[in-house]
């Protein structure tokens, strides 16, 4: 402290202020912490499945490229209500994440944001969200979007998720919903092939989840969440997942009416490939051996991009639809 600093009782911050007028290094390196713990808190890898499913919906919807501002408009609303699910659900299974080693280094379990700020942040993006869609697309993908964060959170999060096994076939519905809201956003409702894209998601979120449950089993049980592989024997598990997994291949096949050939055959190839190994996980359980469930998890997310770029590639050439067989 200087002799006049100290006379006058206050002392000399010198790294407050950069003789350039920038901010100090270590400032900006705090102001990123908090930033990216703020967009940890949304779980950008899960938003992913917003872009991969949306995209080639709208893509559908129109049978052709659909405007690129429309797109943007409808991916950063999109992303913001994901965000928001996201961020409420890491307020609501703070306790849990705890105890979890897969998710121990989430921003609230570090402390790297309040529990307060994470609360805000979470509703601040759903309103945002909601008001992104309603200014730039239309009122019905905004309230879609709305529902689809209320769903999750109150439906699943506080009201499935630690009481049934089913937690992750009917909660996962949320999950479902970008293609709705892609729908909705070219063509203003909400016509039959939004739900059988709708359908695909919803029967091929079991056997994603229950892979990453079959692996992470001591994790859901330590936490007290029911999810099937801790309530169920691995043959139960591997058995559900084979049963799912042919319902969601038949499912995509739904969409031949208003697709054509190149999507029927990547459907039909990629659906076969990701039985196979559904299937191969089954006959491991069965015979006793080392499984590998994280490999089934992978492939599903490969097969779902697969089948909606295949999608949107098939609707952006404009070939021939199939039509209905009669």
């Amino acid at each position: 402290m200087s002799p006049v600093n100290a006379a006058h009782g206050r002392s000399e911050d010198t790294s407050a202020v950069h003789p350039t007028g920038e901010r100090p290094h270590g400032e900006r390196r705090s102001l990123r912490r908090v930033v990216g713990a703020y967009a940890a808190l949304a779980k950008p890898r899960v938003i992913e499945l917003l872009l991969v499913t949306t995209i080639p919906a709208m893509f559908l919807a129109s049978r052709q490229i659909p405007s690129p501002w429309l797109v943007l408009a409808t991916l950063v609303g999109g992303t913001m209500a994901a965000g928001s699910a996201n961020a409420l659900n890491c307020v609501i299974d703070a306790d849990i994440d705890k105890v979890m080693n897969r998710t121990k280094r989430r921003p609230l379990v570090k402390d790297s944001v309040p529990r307060r700020g994470a609360l805000i942040f979470g509703l601040v993006m759903g309103v945002a969200s909601a008001a992104v869609l309603y200014l730039t697309v239309n009122l019905l993908s905004a309230v879609l979007a709305i529902a689809t964060i209320l769903f999750y959170i109150f439906v699943y999060t506080l009201g499935l998720k630690r009481r049934t096994s089913q937690n992750v076939v009917w909660g996962g519905a949320a999950g479902c919903m970008p293609v709705v809201i892609g729908w909705a956003a070219v063509t203003g409702t909400v016509q039959w092939p939004a739900f059988v894209m709708f359908g695909v998601i919803f029967f091929w979120t079991p056997p994603h989840t229950w892979a990453l449950g079959m692996k992470y089993r001591d994790d859901y049980e330590r936490a007290g969440v029911p999810m099937l592989p801790v309530v169920a024997t691995a043959q139960h598990v591997a058995r559900q997942i084979v049963i799912y997994s042919w319902v969601m291949v038949a499912w995509t096949l739904l969409l031949l009416p208003v697709t054509s050939w190149l999507y029927g055959t990547f459907a039909i190839l990629a659906g076969g490939w990701f039985l196979f190994y559904a299937h191969s996980l089954q006959a491991a359980v069965r015979r006793g051996e080392e499984t590998k469930p994280m490999a089934l998890f992978h492939r599903s997310n490969t097969y779902l991009m697969i089948v909606f770029v295949a999608l949107a590639v098939d609707s952006a050439i404009g070939l021939p639809t199939l039509g209905l067989p009669f």
